[in-house]
């Protein structure tokens, strides 16, 4: 199959009509493959839940493989069509977009729900400041876990990278806590997504140069909580100009971040959104990624 035509339908599926039905999600499938195994094992000891994670983490990234792979033996435009709804499943533009322009607005409360669907974060404590500094940090965060991350490996290996990537995000997502239940048991899902961002995470702040230069590797070097997550952070924070922090876990400085910021931070997305997407087009059009032959 064509990767570029496949592409550009998925961009456009994604543009114009979001997300699928979430009882036909792919992504939602993975999630339900890993909680339904999360609740039937009873956590028995350290190597045990770690090797009951690992094996937790392998059969939803099968599960992901498999579904790449089904395109290869449908009949064309059967094999398109499902292609490019497999893929669309593995990135998310518009609704990324969606969820974070919910959070702009002045009704505290509104905006306090609006942020706890986003972030893990209890919300009940935080103030309007530190309400508006989760929004435009989820939003730099999934601008390379939602946007970045699955086309980068879908240049690399074509529909299978995109959806692997996607399975252990989710895996990430659910079990990757440092918490007493998932301290073992969703370990190696973590290690696992801090390998596949690696990359990525990178990548995303090169994606900000053009807008803050000198600023993005300055707040760079600040960007030492984390393994990936807060290098796409540190250059929001440089970009806008305004301090992004979670409480003892890390802290960019800038001024306060307002509302109005918010919508500064969209604009910022829809500029690097725009440089990915030309870059893929790019490397899909002259054929020199590795997909662009799948």
């Amino acid at each position: 199959m064509d990767a570029l035509i496949v592409f550009l339908l998925a961009l456009l599926w994604d543009l114009l009509l979001g997300e699928p039905p979430v009882k036909l999600h792919p992504v939602v499938w993975f999630g339900r493959i890993a909680g339904f195994l999360d609740r039937k094992w009873k956590r028995r000891g350290p190597l045990s839940d770690f090797l009951a994670g690992a094996l937790t983490a392998l059969l939803v990234i099968a599960f992901a493989l498999v579904l790449s792979l089904l395109p290869c033996y449908l009949p064309s435009p059967l094999n398109y069509v499902l292609a490019v709804y497999l893929l669309k499943s593995s990135f998310a533009v518009r609704s990324l977009h969606e969820h974070i322009e919910r959070t702009v607005t002045e009704d505290i409360e509104e905006k306090r729900k609006a942020v706890s669907m986003i972030v893990s974060r209890n919300v009940e404590t935080l103030d309007e400041a530190h309400l508006n500094s989760a929004s435009i940090e989820s939003l730099a965060e999934n601008l390379n876990d939602s946007v970045i991350a699955p086309l980068f490996y879908f240049l690399l290996f074509g529909l299978p990278g995109a959806l692997l990537y996607r399975a252990v995000n989710t895996l990430d997502a659910m079990l990757g806590y440092r918490s007493e239940r998932y301290e073992f048991f969703g370990k190696f899902s973590a290690r696992l997504d801090d390998v596949l961002n690696f990359i990525p995470a990178r990548l995303t702040v090169l994606l900000y140069l053009p807008l803050g230069g000198g600023k993005v590797l300055r707040h760079y070097r600040l960007a030492k909580f984390k393994i990936n997550s807060d290098k796409p952070m540190s250059a929001m924070s440089a970009v806008l100009g305004v301090w992004l922090e979670k409480p003892g876990v890390y802290h960019f400085p800038g001024r306060e971040p307002k509302n109005e910021d918010i919508k500064r931070a969209l604009k910022v997305y829809w500029f690097v959104v725009a440089e990915w997407i030309g870059i893929v087009l790019l490397l899909l059009t002259t054929g020199v990624c590795p997909c662009s032959s799948r």
